[in-house]
């Protein structure tokens, strides 16, 4: 048994190392989004199976009591917290890293063994901690987890009006046209989604008057972001505000489809059976969403970008420029980092706990254990990040009229 258990540490080692040394610096992003997947994964699969195991440590959950799902619960958030802390541990190190010529710098794109090695220790060492402490960092994780709904919520919206920016910019006849099939098309799509959804979750015979809430004020929305982008005072597109639209009648669908399965307005309650093809396919979504925001979120300039970044560059005084050309002779030039490191890895810290809500069901354990993301808590979340964004939007399109002496980039 323990030449067994020699042979596959070696083999883990050697795994570790080839994959640390193929990581370039150009793939340093790329290294951290597979460790933050591999959680993920690993997360899943405690979640199916190891519950039998977590019931043979005598610190998880002494008490007789506890539920299977509770232990499925437990391996999710111990999980998450190994993985928050590896990425927190290197936002902190992380402050303040302006230009490559910091030390820090080689630390975020080399060293790939040792992080791996480090990352593999806090995930082990999460499950020796004792009960109190996974409890308190469940109930802290739901704000971390809304805080990455939020700023997901922000990339959106710089994302919408930077490309219609990019387009109008063009300054030519058929880029306009594309603003405007695009647009119909957003529109069309938008409020296509939502007459399917009065179909699926609003069945004859039920009283589903929160559901056709849900409903009609997605719908609603849709025509006030149009008015308000297309009123004369204000400085507006309809492309953002058919975007942003179809975004919100998506996110009113995952709202209702993680409505319980026993509850009878629930369209997809009629299914006797939720297949392992479709739980996989719903988890690979999720996994790719989690990990697509976290990796624009933290590239992204939009947010707390190092003031030597190109994003601030400005020219200099002449003499200012001599006096530094005698320095650069004797060292060598220091080149800005093109995104905040920092701010990189907090963003797959909120996306651990982000990502353990969604396993959890918001730490919930009144729904089957064989659903994802499924409860009243997960609707809320949903429908509440929906009225967020319309609230956010509006507010980018009328803010330049409530405070006209103030400069909105």
């Amino acid at each position: 048994m323990s030449c067994c258990f020699s042979c596959c540490a070696s083999l883990a080692c050697g795994l570790c190392t080839s994959t640390a040394s193929c990581i370039s610096q150009k793939s340093a992003r790329i290294g951290y989004c597979g460790l933050f997947g591999a959680s993920l994964v690993v997360s899943w699969i405690l979640r199916e199976v190891g519950a039998p195991l977590l019931e043979k440590f005598p610190w998880i959950g002494a008490s007789d009591t506890h539920t299977d799902e509770w232990y499925q619960v437990q391996a999710v958030l111990r999980v998450s917290l190994g993985n928050f802390l590896f990425f927190g541990f290197l936002a902190l190190i992380m402050i303040g890293v302006k230009d490559q010529n910091d030390k820090r710098d080689s630390w975020h794109h080399g060293g790939w063994t040792a992080k791996i090695a480090i990352w593999l220790l806090l995930l082990v060492l999460s499950f020796f901690l004792p009960d109190v402490i996974i409890l308190v960092y469940g109930f802290i994780a739901k704000f971390g987890a809304g805080l990455f709904l939020l700023i997901q919520v922000i990339i959106l919206l710089d994302f919408t009006h930077s490309w219609n920016d990019a387009w109008v910019e063009k300054d030519e006849q058929k880029w306009y046209i594309a603003l405007l099939a695009v647009s119909v098309g957003c529109y069309i799509a938008a409020f296509t989604v939502s007459g399917l959804l009065f179909i699926w979750f609003n069945p004859s015979g039920y009283d589903c008057s929160i559901n056709i809430f849900f409903l009609v004020m997605t719908m609603i929305l849709a025509f006030v972001f149009a008015i308000i982008a297309l009123h004369p005072k204000v400085n507006g597109s309809l492309l953002p505000a058919s975007v942003i639209s179809l975004y919100c009648a998506y996110v009113c669908y995952t709202g209702l489809s993680s409505e319980p399965r026993d509850y009878e307005c629930n369209g997809l309650n009629k299914s006797r059976a939720v297949s392992t093809g479709t739980l996989v396919l719903g988890m690979l979504t999720t996994v790719l969403s989690v990990l697509y925001s976290a990796l624009r979120a933290g590239s992204s300039k939009t947010f707390l970008s190092p003031p030597s970044s190109p994003k601030f560059g400005e020219s200099k005084p002449l003499i200012e420029e001599v006096e530094e050309g005698k320095t650069k002779k004797e060292e060598k030039e220091a080149r800005p980092v093109s995104y905040s490191y920092s701010f990189f890895h907090l963003i797959f810290a909120l996306a651990s706990m982000y990502s353990a809500m969604l396993l959890s069901g918001w730490t919930s354990t009144s729904e089957r254990s064989d659903l994802i993301d499924v409860g009243w808590t997960s609707v809320w979340v949903r429908i509440g990040t929906e009225w967020v964004t319309a609230a956010l939007y509006i507010w980018t399109l009328s803010a330049p009229l409530l405070f006209p002496d103030r400069e909105f980039a």
